[in-house]
């Protein structure tokens, strides 16, 4: 990164962190998942990805506690040499959970650097997703450093992504596309099917999936988004983290063999040089997967599934500018300029209200937005959050002298003509 980039960088930040939006602590004594006390007062916070709410789950922290008690509070050695028995029961029920071989990393962000290096060959060529996660492109840099050709698409256009498949499955033997299964800023996902018939239309097609937003709060025993709308495929690499809906910590690395498994197990530089899990975590992550293999994750499913459904057609219903749509925990609502969201903010601290703001660099400079997460701690609240924005919202535009209109054409989403939309897609 460029000197005069991090500077910018670093600038925005220390801007932010004066007006409180940033590098804040909280001070609440004990946690409840809904809400969070800074500076003496109490707001519901919207930048929760614990979306099940299972991280208060009083027999979760029972299980972790029990850990502690019996092996202490790590277990400090290399996997290659000695893992802890945990490791072997962790596995074996999310190997359940996801009716494939299962290996626990670090992090999600360790288990791409882990992985990623060990299966893509300098005869391969990858595309990646212009919104893909950035841990996933930061274990793409490690391989295109050794020579791997490495090319950006636009954002969920699968026609651009098969007119290159088919360029490039001439010269390759392997052609990768890494995305997500829930695009992490906004909450839009990509197009399942049309991935699906690629995989099966294409032979050197294949693709990587980090379900990381996905896990938990959809699919069968909570196995995600992408395994909810898409099967199998010998083709298809999937990782998730169990530190959003799961409620722990540690990313899980989905496999179609033992092989296969390992393969990255033997060769990944995660597990042979990083630290492993410590026993608090193991201990956490044993529970939830066995409450994910009981029906009340099915329940815990359906009382979200509710409150992002009554997001959507309420925020319709107020003509709010919502980027996405799509019934995902996470939702992005434009605001344009950072000046309104940095008013906006304000506004919400003082009806009780946190959002995160999301700003350049994570985003363009005019496509700043509030990035809203719902979990199951959130009962009546969501009504109150949206009405504050009905209120709000066009007040702070005019005094900035913007309007919906401008967020529609920055997101290009909205009441814009269909030929608008189709010139706009045809530019990018």
């Amino acid at each position: 990164m460029k000197n005069e980039f991090t500077a910018l960088i670093s600038k925005i930040f220390n801007k932010n962190r004066e007006l409180g939006l940033i590098h804040v602590s909280t001070e609440d004594e004990k946690l409840d998942g809904r809400s969070v006390t800074i500076k003496g007062k109490e707001l519901v916070y919207y930048g929760n990805c614990s979306y099940m709410g299972l991280e208060t789950d009083e027999r979760i922290k029972a299980a972790s506690i029990e850990a502690v008690k019996k092996y202490g509070s790590q277990f400090s050695c290399s996997r290659t040499f000695l893992q802890m028995g945990m490791y072997e029961e962790a596995e074996y029920l999310l190997g359940k959970i996801f009716e494939k071989p299962v290996l626990l990393a670090p992090t999600t962000s360790l288990g791409h650097i882990s992985t990623i290096p060990v299966i893509i060959s300098d005869r391969d060529a990858i595309l990646v997703d212009q919104q893909a996660h950035n841990s996933i492109r930061n274990a793409i840099q490690m391989v295109k450093a050794d020579g791997v050709y490495v090319e950006t698409l636009p954002h969920n256009r699968m026609d651009k992504l098969e007119t290159r498949i088919q360029i490039l499955r001439q010269n390759y033997d392997k052609v990768w596309y890494f995305t997500d299964g829930v695009y992490s800023m906004y909450g839009d996902i990509p197009p399942f099917n049309e991935l699906n018939r690629f995989l099966n239309q294409y032979e050197q097609f294949h693709c990587y999936i980090d379900d990381a937003h996905g896990m938990s709060w959809t699919g069968k025993h909570g196995r995600g988004l992408t395994l909810e709308n898409m099967p199998y495929h010998p083709h298809l690499m999937l990782t998730t983290s169990l530190a959003k809906g799961f409620a722990n910590c540690g990313g899980a690395l989905v496999f179609n063999d033992e092989e296969q498994k390992m393969l990255i197990k033997n060769c990944g530089s995660s597990f042979i040089f990083s630290g492993p899990l410590q026993p608090a975590i193991l201990g956490g992550i044993i529970e939830t997967a066995k409450i994910h293999l009981t029906e009340e994750i099915g329940q815990l499913q359906n009382s979200l599934f509710e409150k992002m459904l009554f997001f959507v057609e309420y925020s319709k219903s107020l003509n709010l500018p919502l980027v996405s749509t799509a019934l995902t925990p996470i939702f992005y609502m434009g605001v344009g300029k950072p000046e309104v969201g940095f008013k906006l903010s304000k506004y919400f601290a003082e009806q009780g209200v946190l959002c995160n703001l999301a700003q350049f660099p994570a985003v363009s400079v005019n496509n700043a937005g509030m990035r809203i997460t719902l979990t199951n701690h959130h009962l009546k609240d969501i009504r109150h959050l949206l009405d504050s924005f009905s209120q709000m919202l066009p007040k702070l535009l005019e005094e900035e002298g913007m309007s919906y209109e401008d967020i529609y054409t920055a997101f290009n989403i909205g009441p814009l003509k269909q030929s608008e939309q189709q010139d706009k897609r045809k530019a990018a």
